[in-house]
């Protein structure tokens, strides 16, 4: 019994020899390839501090072209709301026609328009003052964030003219019901959108990482033939592609650190309120998970330029729908449920939940255990792959 026990030890290790052996193989290559090499290194860096730099919930310096035909001096107060650095003010509108050209040649994003006898209808208080504002859409975002700023422009400027009028009457404003507004934020209290935008980054090129090394590590196999060489060995298809994905594992966690640790906490403030080990085991999940489908991909391709077009064939709609840059919650139920077999969607919530929530294992074990049984399914492809196209 004790020469059984034995044998299986000094099996266990040589299996582990051997994959420790064929991971360092992987790593020696990445570091080889020196295109690739940069391209990893820019992706965890470079894009990143790109990311945190990106402004894209904020409006500012929106070129705003005036059309007063009113001259009193109510317009010219609201006229003046509208200024930096929301607003740019860039000269005024001679006719209708003159202002519409100014949008259509995408000269001014926004025109206020300002009609005759506005100041005195606000004063007399019969009926509403009515000013007209124009917005380019073109850029949907911009012209979302133009209209929603003028219109709060219009409120407090509407709710202070009516504050003044009621205390001309004798009447404090402040007696009549109104419903106050305490708004509390919670894990981004100041709205921090470089936490966002860096952290949504990191997680897109962590997926572009981890399908795309162990791809092209298995394909640069075929295209010099080696491959043949390492199935004659004494290796199991197993042990030929775990180690891949070990050594691509490893390689996505150095990346995640380096992001983490030195651009994105030192130079964007970004928080770690729960636990970097369970962070990290996590990432390695999820590493291994897309790396499954990496290989996956592999096995249908020739050649390197092949697997790049089959990495950005898959690697965007996991990356557009699975929730980093669109709420999940807002796309159609169909949509939904394609999207629950992308490993992302899962991940999104731990990294969120980690990081800025610090939530634990006890709240995120859902999403764990949905992107383990993803990842072992997606595993489990590749290799049946691999044994059918090279066994």
């Amino acid at each position: 019994m004790s020469s059984v026990r034995a044998e299986h030890m000094i099996g266990a290790r040589r299996w582990l020899r051997q994959l420790g052996v064929l991971t360092v193989k992987e790593l020696r290559q990445l570091w080889r390839d020196r295109a690739l090499f940069i391209y990893i290194v820019y992706i965890f860096t470079g894009q990143i501090l790109i990311s945190g730099g990106e402004m894209i919930s904020e409006l500012h310096h929106a070129q705003l072209l005036v059309r007063d035909g009113d001259r009193s001096a109510a317009a010219r107060e609201l006229i003046y709301r509208f200024r930096e650095p929301y607003f740019q003010r860039i000269g005024e509108a001679g006719s209708p026609a003159a202002a519409l050209r100014a949008l259509d040649t995408g000269r001014a994003t926004v025109v206020l328009e300002i009609p005759p006898g506005f100041g005195a209808t606000l004063n007399e208080a019969r009926e509403p003052a009515v000013v007209q504002l124009l917005v380019d859409t073109s850029k949907a975002n911009l012209g979302y964030l133009a209209s929603s700023y003028a219109m709060r422009i219009g409120a407090e400027f509407g709710g202070e003219r009516a504050a003044a009028r009621l205390s001309e009457r004798g009447i404090d404003p402040g007696t009549l019901p109104a419903i106050e507004n305490r708004a509390r934020m919670w894990h981004n209290p100041e709205l921090a959108e470089a936490w966002f935008s860096t952290i949504s980054d990191l997680l897109s090129m962590m997926t572009v990482a981890c399908l795309l090394l162990p791809a092209a590590a298995l394909v640069r196999e075929k295209e010099r033939g080696t491959i043949e060489q390492l199935l004659v060995s004494p290796l199991a298809p197993f042990q030929i592609m775990f180690a891949k994905v070990l050594s691509m594992t490893l390689v996505t966690l150095l990346g995640t650190a380096v992001s983490l640790f030195v651009i994105m906490q030192p130079l964007f403030a970004v928080p770690a309120r729960g636990s970097l080990v369970l962070l990290f085991a996590l990432t390695a999940l999820y590493a291994f998970t897309v790396a499954g489908l990496g290989l996956a991909v592999a096995t249908f391709a020739r050649n390197i330029a092949q697997v790049g077009l089959l990495v950005f064939l898959l690697v965007m709609p996991i990356i557009m729908l699975s929730g980093t840059h669109t709420p999940f919650e807002s796309m159609p139920g169909w949509l939904q449920n394609l999207m629950s077999v992308s490993p992302l969607r899962y991940f999104i919530e731990i990294v969120y939940g980690i990081l800025l929530r610090g939530a634990g294992l006890r709240v995120l074990w859902d999403s764990v255990l949905a992107m383990a049984a993803i990842g072992a399914a997606l595993f489990a492809l590749g290799l049946w792959r691999f044994r059918r196209q090279f066994g």
